[in-house]
């Protein structure tokens, strides 16, 4: 071979084979380069149930947490992301390359949800709580928190599903359905409710939602922790001797106003079942979700002779006992002319 076409040939293998190498280490970068959005902190990225590979790709568009999309393509496509698309939702960490992020989305390797459940109130309270953190449809959340056959697996009615609901923080996968969430949260129901609990309830004349109801009342009577074993046994004895509750906070659950500060004489004639005023014996269900504390409390309350209580006039957010009438009517002007002097209605 002649020397000028030997340099000639020798050049272009060469520049073959940078093409080659550049082809590579671009193919390569493209691969397993880093390729998310200028966020400074991990994002999520949330995929319905239902979501379509297209649909996928227009939410990484529009949240910008893919830098190059047109890259990102190549990778899924290769992958054949198309094909394996989970719902769920994804944590994006910062400078996550292609071939990871399609990896974890096409594996399904998702990130759980904590699901916080502190005192709640009402069914709907809890239906919005889970729709706000888990995919699960709050209609679905509703309709099965009164469906009596499906409560019934869990010793509940729709009257007291919200039993169940023991606060707690709850580990779930984003796109569990509203049946998975509350066999979830059952299963640590039925785990708090072990073989002691369920005879100390027992013993007491009580099933474990009956103590939950007295709970629910406890709970809303005050957030003194001291106080909440001896209002127990105030609730227990009216119990006993077959005496109406007459609890401020059914009456406030009755209306449904939460913010009443002051229950008066017009509002103890408000009639439902759950005006322990106007309705003797338990309200239908809990009136919000206790905390296992305040569970607790009302199975290991003290045997007291008190059947009353009221708040102490100093606002101190502790309870004056009485265990007659008399010494409740003392107690109970004290606390009502600290109120007028406060002028609060």
């Amino acid at each position: 071979m002649a020397p000028a076409k030997k340099k000639k040939h020798t050049r272009w293998t060469l520049i073959m084979l940078l093409i080659i190498a550049g082809i590579s280490i671009f193919g390569f970068y493209v691969l397993f380069g880093p390729n998310t959005g200028a966020f400074t902190q991990d994002e999520y990225l949330y995929i319905r149930t239902g979501t379509t590979y297209d649909e996928v790709i227009e939410t990484l568009e529009e949240s910008h947490i893919v830098s190059d999309m047109n890259g990102f393509k190549l990778v899924a496509k290769a992958m054949k992301l198309q094909d394996n698309i989970h719902p769920g939702r994804y944590r994006i960490k910062k400078r996550m390359s292609n071939f990871n992020i399609v990896r974890m989305l096409r594996s399904g390797s998702q990130d759980p949800v904590k699901l916080v459940i502190n005192k709640l109130r009402t069914k709907q309270d809890f239906a919005r709580l889970v729709a706000t953190n888990i995919e699960a449809d709050s209609f679905e959340v509703m309709r099965l928190m009164g469906d009596s056959v499906y409560l019934s697996e869990f010793d509940v009615t729709p009257q007291t599903s919200m039993a169940l609901i023991l606060p707690d923080t709850y580990e779930l996968y984003w796109n569990s359905d509203a049946d998975k969430v509350l066999r979830k949260i059952s299963k640590n129901y039925k785990r708090f409710w072990n073989k002691n609990r369920t005879q100390k309830a027992t013993a007491r004349g009580l099933t474990p939602v009956q103590v939950s109801v007295i709970a629910s009342i406890v709970e809303e009577e005050t957030n003194m922790s001291s106080d909440k074993p001896k209002i127990a046994s105030v609730y227990l004895n009216r119990i006993r001797v077959g005496m109406p509750l007459q609890a401020d906070p059914t009456v406030k659950f009755a209306i449904g106003d939460f913010a009443i500060k002051r229950v008066t004489s017009a509002m103890l004639q408000y009639n439902s079942p759950y005006n322990t005023y106007m309705y003797p014996g338990l309200p239908p269900g809990p009136i919000c979700t206790p905390s296992p504390s305040t569970i607790n409390a009302v199975l290991d309350a003290p045997r007291t002779t008190y059947m009353y209580f009221c708040a102490k006039p100093d606002f101190s957010g502790y309870s004056a006992f009485a265990s007659n009438y008399n010494e409740q009517i003392n107690n109970a002007n004290a606390y009502r002319r600290a109120l007028d002097a406060r002028n609060i209605h």
